[in-house]
């Protein structure tokens, strides 16, 4: 480029375009090929460019200058190519040469709509990818979607996750505001939370083999989604089996309060204001809506009914999890959080909805393990046998197991406290067994002792009933015999 404007400057026009001509007819014969990768395809981001900077910006630490930042509320750094320096990329054992060029300019003339910072970063940015002539049927079949497949994934590793909630005051402007966001920091996992390692396990693999499943997906011609419903008594991990899910597969969590939603446009707006790769959480459904009372469907299918009560009703819903709506995204996983499975409604519970429906029980004692090692830092211990006993035979969840872990540093002390917790639940869950038996068998009792003195009434209700039947049928036949000149009964 220094070379090229020297020559503007001191040669003259006529020699300029000699040279520019014989530069022309040189390049026409050398091997080499140069693509230019404009920043900009109109007023739309380059796909091309967008994936090239982030596969290109694994690649730099050969060079010399590097350009580095880190978003607001971002915990990664991004590294990125800088202005004019050249990276050297081998694919397929071919070499393909890369060049960032970056040219200043009069910010006015660059703005653009789509990109809100044109107007101050004053520049045009583009890449230069060189290569040889013959690869170039390589470049566009196998190197661009190689390097396209690439930066997703990348930018997948570095993404810090997000907890999105409804910003109601923004719900009616732009789709994309619909939604407020802040960084997911929920340090759980599969190794941390107190789940059985079979249930655990059958989890996993139902994730793995959900997200390698995008070509079976559209084969099978299913909209590439998984439902999953969590139920089980408060303090189970439900919660926790979310974010743990989250930070496996690195997607972000869209958590939708229903009761909030005053009907079902806005739920289906909502809905596709959310991303690919994401978890739409709604929590206790049970609670949030009568989903299950389909009258108030009927009412809002009324025209004459003015009423401004809440009415997301349960197709709504289900038009999004299983209907046309369904198709509007992919790689969503949606989970649903109940105490009560029996209080939903069956429609929202069979296959294509809920595809899977995970049961939170109390602590196990493989669960009590994990938690001992996490909030204590022991494997074993001799009073762990003890503590095991008491679990299998005593309803306690996780949350109230870590509670009484949380109470001492010290493991000998934590344990026994937790072990006297235990003993304490176990003696009150006994009394009140003991309670229940009493009041049955009193209500039992009760029940026999109204059905013995309703006997006799029993007994005389049918001796009066027969006599009543009897009399009728003679009276039925002194009607149609009255040719015979006697009556039945006569003496």
């Amino acid at each position: 480029m220094v070379f090229r404007s020297v020559l503007q400057d001191f040669l003259p026009y006529e020699a300029q375009q000699i040279f520019v001509l014989n530069s022309t007819l040189v390049q026409s014969l050398l091997p080499q090929m140069t693509m230019v990768i404009d920043e900009f395809d109109g007023i739309a981001y380059n796909q091309i460019f967008e994936a090239a900077e982030t596969y290109l910006g694994s690649k730099v630490y050969s060079s010399q200058r590097l350009r580095v930042s880190r978003p607001a509320k971002e915990r990664k750094f991004n590294i990125n190519v800088e202005r004019d320096q050249e990276i050297v990329d081998v694919f397929r054992g071919v070499k393909f040469r890369w060049l960032l060029i970056c040219i200043k300019t009069d910010s006015r003339s660059i703005y653009n709509p789509r990109d809100f910072n044109s107007t101050i970063r004053s520049e045009v940015r583009s890449f230069e990818l060189s290569f040889h002539k013959k690869h170039l049927d390589m470049v566009l079949n196998s190197y661009f979607p190689y390097i396209l497949k690439e930066s997703v994934s990348l930018i997948q590793e570095k993404k810090t996750l997000k907890l999105f909630t409804v910003d109601f005051e923004k719900m009616f402007g732009k789709m994309t505001d619909a939604w407020s966001s802040i960084s997911l920091d929920h340090p759980s996992t599969f190794d941390t939370i107190a789940m059985d390692s079979e249930l655990k396990s059958k989890i996993l693999e139902d994730l793995k083999r959900f997200v390698r499943r995008r070509d079976y997906y559209k084969k099978v011609g299913k909209a590439w989604k998984r439902g999953y419903l969590l139920y089980g008594p408060p303090g189970t991990g439900k919660s926790s089996l979310i974010a743990a899910i989250a930070n496996y597969l690195n997607f972000d969590i869209y958590d939708l309060e229903l009761t909030e939603l005053r009907c079902n446009s806005e739920l289906r707006r909502l809905l596709l204001a959310t991303a690919n790769r994401s978890i739409l959480v709604v929590e206790d459904i049970d609670c949030t809506i009568q989903l299950q009372d389909r009258s108030a469907e009927s009412q809002v299918m009324n025209p004459r009914s003015f009423q401004f009560e809440k009415q997301v009703t349960l197709s709504g819903l289900l038009n999004f999890i299983d209907g046309l709506w369904s198709s509007c995204g992919d790689e969503r996983i949606i989970i649903f959080t109940t105490n009560h499975k029996d209080k939903l409604d069956p429609a929202l519970l069979r296959p294509g909805r809920m595809d899977m429906h995970i049961h939170m029980s109390y602590c196990t004692p493989y669960g009590f393990k994990i938690l001992a090692a996490n909030y204590l830092g022991i494997i074993n211990h001799y009073l762990f046998s003890y503590i095991e006993n008491l679990i299998q035979t005593t309803e306690v969840t996780p949350a109230e197991v870590a509670e009484h872990l949380l109470q001492s540093d010290e493991p000998e002390k934590a344990l026994t406290d937790l072990i006297k917790f235990l003993e304490v639940k176990k003696e009150e869950a006994r009394v009140q067994k003991e309670k229940e038996e009493l009041e049955e068998e009193e209500e039992e009792e009760e029940e026999e002792e109204e059905e013995e003195e309703a006997k006799p009434e029993k007994e005389l209700e049918l001796q009066q009933g027969g006599s009543v039947g009897e009399n009728d049928e003679v009276m039925m036949m002194n009607k149609r015999m009255p040719q015979l000149g006697f009556t039945l009964g006569d003496g």
